[in-house]
């Protein structure tokens, strides 16, 4: 039983084990003891008494009161009826133990999600306290409820001035960083003057909780934090001090400012600066080094001494206890390894890599995991680092199934002729696991070294052979999937196998095998015997199978009756008629229909379409894609490299619900391969841009109502880098019509003639078409609808006519509304989620490069696009006549006639015109304002 004394605790436990010993648990200070020892000596060199003597404690101990009585627990018991009074008054007791205990119990209630906030006033006024417990305790409970009770917590303001000049440092650090947490504006004005004074204190532990500070206050207040200086003159000075640790949090708070600044980079290494980090970079504790390594990594070298300089104090790092401290390291000699000039040295580092990593998988399965992951990623750029470390990967009997998934990936990637048979022999004991998924994973890594180490390929149909004679269900299915890749990439070479595929049929019941099964029937019918038997027994149930299933069938038995017409031609009519009549799948029906006009009109086109020979395989499938990888090399240590996705890709951003700007935009060198191609032949670029075709005009005047016997009809269009306006004037009065003028009254875009309206008279019932071009140098002022344009008609008739319409914005983005990636990615970072709009579009029958060649015709420019998952996302730009820039993101999913568009711009006005007329171009319907 624990009791509780002033200066020591002491919890004995004695167990009888055998004769003459005794089983000791000592818990002395939280730190546990276990020592076995005989009656009257001691074994153990941390137990300082006997056992005699251990047990006269015991005995004084039982008469002091114990600590149940003295925990805190009983701050946490069931609250009563009328407790929240009692607390107000013990809050505002004079005695110090009273008010304590009062906080703690308000704080218990706190966590525990009951509701204080009654209590505001009455907590606050115990900051006034000489004792950090209390002022600690009451600063948690402002942190919690000062959103909800801002203008109460303007009372705290002058107690927190006073103790950001406190002679205690430790008050004046609290004071500093309980004021930044609390995010009320009206705190935030306060917070400036006890800011710059810590920032500049003496006592480093208040200097690097001011530099934390600073970033939490640009999270609240950007523009003000600049204004104030606490960047250029607090941080940037901050980094040349003495103290480590403030230096690694004057790192962390300019990266992560940096990450999210609206107004330029604002840490930017140099020389100077890298050489400070590197000398704190030894003395700061582990999450400083963190913080140092990772800005480093972001740092590009253009010396070669300094990147050795660089790599020469980062590679004691690699011996750090701290995986996180490891990984970091690693990031930044992964960024300079290739760019070292020396190739010595560049092996000497290379080789010091593969220690700290191997090292990494014998911590717990979690930390292996992330471990294997980011493994990963180095062994695809380079796997000469870990070659002679295979062993390290084989699967151990207790390796958790996450932790065995990984290893198998890596041991792939390592895999050479030379280790081959080392590799075989461990898979083949891998299939024969009782983890389904690990033994499907491990048969599947067979046919994975069959395809890389081209030598070895007989060996690994060999060893799938054996697997199949088990007849164990799902091993058989993985390994026909494989050895259908094998076939792909060794044709003509392993078809003697073919036969005892055939054997296990029955024992098919998963799409993917089936379909495996069904490629392999039809690629190899003129070698089988029965293909015509084996394909009719998938067909008998061909509703009922995935649609994976069906389109092979379909292609195999064509195949099937190419190769051999006089016994299939029954079977390819049934199989063409499923597909055709009774099928609701259209990719299922489109190939049905083509297979089909193909055998009635030209039978030798297809047997050049269906039978052609096919390209062989590569090696490695699953590789990350070269400028995919190098980004993820970047994000070591992060969950990019966890995910093996980039940071865009599921990251909201800090604030919530914002998105960061995409990763693509940081890649300057594929900008031109990402250029849209013109399906004509031509390049985008060369094409003469317009708006398309005429539009037609639609009555902007009716003549029997404000028109007076005029009718006027018009359609505004773009033309050689100018707004037009068509309009066609009929006369329905009984008398001519002329000295006709125009004029516009003030609107959004300062829309206005160019030149005069030259209209001659119009004979009664005659007709008259005009193209008047516009400019952009009139009057503005806001309308409601924005695109609302006034106009007034002046002629002969006695009054003058007024009519309104709307401007379409197609014709009002211009042909320099390109932005490079580097303004592209600045002008989404100076926007947030509140000046983005997000809907979708239905009925887009376009492909990809059509829809971005049907924009581009609209002067909607294309700036970067990447594939992510199943998707494509391409970011384009346009710009307005009044200079408004918007941002244009869509998303598209090849197949679906869904398109998402987001919009991102400082003026959401412009927004619903906008997209309603990237529908119209997209979708070909008909819109008002476009």
């Amino acid at each position: 039983v624990p009791h509780h004394r002033s200066f020591i605790v002491v919890s004995c436990v004695l167990v009888c084990c055998a004769p003459g010993s005794v089983h000791l648990t000592i818990c002395v200070h939280n730190s546990l003891c276990i020592a076995c020892c005989t009656l009257g000596e001691v074994k153990c060199p941390f137990l300082a008494a006997t056992v005699e003597q251990l047990l006269t404690i015991h005995a004084h101990c039982s008469q002091l009161p114990t600590t149940a009585a003295m925990s805190d627990s009983k701050y946490f018991t069931s609250s009563k009826k009328g407790e929240l009074f009692e607390l107000k008054q013990l809050l505002n007791s004079p005695k110090k133990n009273e008010k304590r205990d009062a906080v703690k119990k308000v704080i218990a209630m706190m966590t525990v999600g009951k509701d204080v906030s009654t209590l505001f006033s009455d907590v606050i006024n115990c900051m006034q306290t000489d004792s950090i417990e209390l002022k600690k305790l009451v600063y948690l409970y402002l942190m919690n409820y000062a959103k909800t009770q801002p203008d109460l917590a303007i009372m705290a303001v002058n107690t927190f001035v006073k103790d950001c000049v406190d002679p205690n440092p430790l008050i004046r650090a609290l004071a500093v960083r309980t004021m930044g947490c609390i995010r009320v504006d009206k705190i935030t004005e306060y917070l400036c003057d006890p800011l710059r004074k810590c920032l500049v204190d003496e006592d480093p532990y208040v200097r690097k909780t001011a530099a934390v500070c600073v970033a939490k206050l640009y999270d609240i207040d950007p523009e003000l934090v600049v204004d104030q200086g606490f960047i250029s003159d607090g941080l940037h000075t901050l980094l040349s001090d003495k103290n480590p640790m403030v230096v690694a949090n004057a790192v962390a708070a300019l990266s992560e400012i940096h990450e999210y600044s609206r107004t330029g980079p604002v840490f930017e290494l140099d020389a100077p600066t890298v050489s400070k980090l590197l000398v704190a970079l030894n003395e700061c504790t582990e999450w400083g080094q963190i913080f140092i390594l990772d800005s480093l990594a972001l740092y590009d070298v253009s010396d070669d001494k300094e990147r050795e300089t660089i790599c020469e104090r980062v590679i004691p790092r690699l011996q750090h206890v701290n995986a996180a401290v490891v990984l970091s390291a690693v990031k930044v000699l992964m960024k300079n390894l290739d760019a070292i000039a020396d190739a010595e040295f560049q092996g000497t580092v290379a080789k010091k890599l593969a220690p700290p990593l191997v090292t990494l998988l014998s911590a717990e399965p979690e930390v292996q995991y992330v471990a294997l992951r980011n493994i990963n990623l180095i062994v695809q750029k380079r796997p000469d680092i870990l070659k002679h470390h295979l062993k390290v990967f084989f699967v151990k009997y207790n390796d958790p199934v996450y932790v065995k998934m990984e290893k198998l990936d890596v041991l792939i990637r390592l895999t050479t002729e030379d280790t081959i048979q080392q590799v075989l022999a461990e898979l083949k004991e891998y299939a024969t696991e009782v983890d389904v998924d690990f033994v499907r994973k491990s048969v599947r890594a067979i046919g994975r070294c069959a395809i890389k180490v081209e030598p070895a390929a007989q060996r690994c149909v060999d060893t799938l052979l054996q697997l199949i004679t088990t007849k164990v269900n799902y091993v058989v299915q993985e390994a026909i999937v494989v050895i259908k890749d094998i076939f792909r990439k060794y044709p003509n070479q392993y078809e003697k196998i073919i036969a005892t595929l055939c054997e296990n049929l029955d024992s098919l019941d998963e799409p993917e095998a089936k379909a495996a099964m069904i490629w392999i029937v039809g690629e190899y019918a003129e070698r089988i015997d029965n293909a015509d038997e084996l394909l009719a027994s998938f067909l008998e149930q061909f509703s009922e199978e995935s649609n994976q299933v069906q389109l092979q069938l379909l292609t195999s038995i064509v195949k099937l009756f190419l190769k051999r017409p006089t016994t299939s031609q029954e079977l390819v009519q049934k199989v063409l008629g499923l597909a055709t009549q009774k099928s609701d799948n259209p990719d299922l029906r489109d190939r049905g229909y083509i297979y089909w006009r193909l055998l009635l009109t030209d039978p030798a086109a297809a047997k050049a379409v269906v039978l052609c020979e096919k390209p062989l395989i590569s090696e490695e499938t699953d590789l990350l894609e070269p400028t995919l990888l190098d980004e993820l090399l970047c994000h070591i240590s992060s969950l990019a490299s966890v995910f093996h996705k980039p940071p865009s890709n599921f990251l909201a951003g800090r604030i919530p619900g914002r998105r960061i700007a995409p990763a693509v935009l940081f890649d300057e060198d594929a900008a031109a391969a990402e250029a849209p191609v013109d399906l004509l032949g031509g390049a985008l670029s060369e094409l003469s841009v317009s708006s398309g075709p005429a539009k037609p005009q639609t009555m902007w005047l009716d003549h029997t109502g404000a028109g007076k016997g005029l009718a006027i009809t018009g359609a505004f269009a773009r033309r050689n880098n100018d707004i037009f306006m068509d309009m066609t004037f009929t006369n329905h009065t009984p008398q001519a019509l002329g000295d006709f003028a125009i004029q516009f009254n003030k609107n959004s875009f300062g829309l206005a003639p160019a030149t005069a309206l030259s209209v001659p008279t119009v004979e009664p019932n005659g007709t008259h078409s005009v193209s008047l071009q516009l400019n952009t140098l009139g009057p503005v002022l806001k309308m409601d609808p924005i695109d609302k344009l006034q106009v007034a008609i002046k002629c002969t008739l006695p009054d003058i006519l007024y009519f309104a319409v709307t401007v379409p914005f197609d014709v009002l983005f211009v042909e320099d509304g390109q932005l490079e990636r580097g303004d592209y990615l600045r002008t989404w970072k100076d926007m947030d989620d509140t000046q983005e709009v997000i809907t979708s579009i239905s009925g887009v029958a376009l492909s990809v490069q059509e829809v971005l060649k049907t924009l581009h015709q609209n002067n909607i420019f294309l700036v970067a696009r990447r594939p992510v998952d199943d998707k494509e996302l391409c970011y384009l730009s346009l710009k307005l006549v009044n200079k408004i820039v918007v941002l244009v993101e869509l998303t598209v999913t090849p197949g679906s006639p869904t398109v998402k568009v987001a919009l991102r711009t400082k003026f959401l006005d412009v927004v619903p015109g906008i997209q309603s007329c990237i529908e119209v171009m997209l979708t070909g319907s008909e819109d008002s304002s476009c």
